[in-house]
């Protein structure tokens, strides 16, 4: 079958380090158009100022990859899907729960594909620990998500105002594997969230859950780590303990360690295309349902003002 000719749009650090090399690297993918205001794009790609454009003056897509800030991405993906352009949506999916499910609507009544693209399940250790926990009677889940801001979102100010959503932007990604690995679902039942002075989104938060059978799953999330990074999910169960370290990347069970290649954005986009090729979407919001709740429940401290 032809390739699927795909535009991204949003030239940012996640575009550069993680779509484009995972598009050049499928062969069910053509680049064929890039679009933003300011980014010139790729060398010998078209690159447009506004998706407007793109659509108006071609040349054809079949497909975009938005990898805006979420704040503006439901007008976009909603104007691919009217043109009947499938969407992958880099996540988190939107700025609002009910953006989401309208684009999700949009899609089923257009016969496009939409994609919610949670690029930490494809870590290499995500299916097999989701496997091995099948089975097993969950007691204790611990998350710690902790990085440094300055060196994952350098000068991104939107990523502090509302619908940036401050430190939940990689705790989402813990949130995405906790959801995909865990049997059972689970609840949030307190948050404290802490917000510099000076900004609109939390840099810190803990937050407190249970599954259904009443395990308690802790979270720490802080976005003011330095050196090295915490992404750790420990999972203590009745047959032992699982953990998934570098945000998914090795796994160990009581048998020993697992370590296998990073396949994340690479898988992102094998399933992107099966989807199109299939005309289905998936748009899975649990984890983003998570942290709404945490903003709805949390308690919210103000601390220091936050500069980079």
């Amino acid at each position: 079958m032809a390739a699927i000719r795909i535009a991204v749009v949003g030239m940012g650090k996640i575009a550069r380090d993680q779509h484009l090399p995972s598009i050049a690297r499928n062969a069910d993918f053509d680049l064929v158009a890039s679009v933003s205001p300011r980014d010139p794009g790729v060398d010998g790609i078209a690159n447009f100022t506004s998706l407007d454009a793109l659509l108006a003056e071609g040349p054809a897509i079949d497909a975009i990859a938005l990898c805006t800030p979420p704040q503006v991405r439901y007008e976009l993906a909603s104007m691919a899907l009217a043109r009947r352009v499938h969407v992958f949506l880099e996540k988190p999916p939107g700025a609002t729960l009910a953006e989401v499910d309208a684009l999700e609507t949009q899609a089923a009544e257009t016969g496009t594909t939409l994609f919610a693209g949670w690029h930490s399940r494809f870590a290499a250790g995500v299916a097999p620990a989701k496997a091995w926990l099948a089975d097993k009677r969950i007691e204790r889940v611990s998350i710690v998500w902790r990085e440094d801001v300055r060196v994952w979102h350098p000068g991104q100010a939107w990523i502090w105002e509302p619908g940036g959503l401050g430190v939940f932007d990689p705790g989402i990604n813990a949130l995405s594997i906790a959801t995909e690995i865990l049997p059972q679902p689970f609840f949030l039942t307190s948050a404290t969230l802490s917000t510099p002075a000076n900004r609109a989104a939390p840099i810190a938060a803990d937050l407190a859950f249970r599954t259904a059978a009443g395990a308690p799953v802790t979270m720490d999330l802080d976005w003011r780590q330095t050196g090295p990074q915490s992404w750790d999910i420990v999972v203590e169960t009745d047959a032992g303990t699982l953990s998934l370290a570098k945000g998914g990347a090795v796994l160990t069970l009581p048998s020993g360690t697992v370590h296998n290649d990073d396949e994340e954005y690479p898988g992102l986009y094998t399933r992107f295309a099966a989807l199109v090729r299939d005309g289905r979407s998936d748009v899975d919001t649990t984890p983003f349902t998570l942290v709404a709740d945490a903003f709805l429940r949390g308690t919210r401290n103000s601390v220091e003002a936050f500069d980079d």
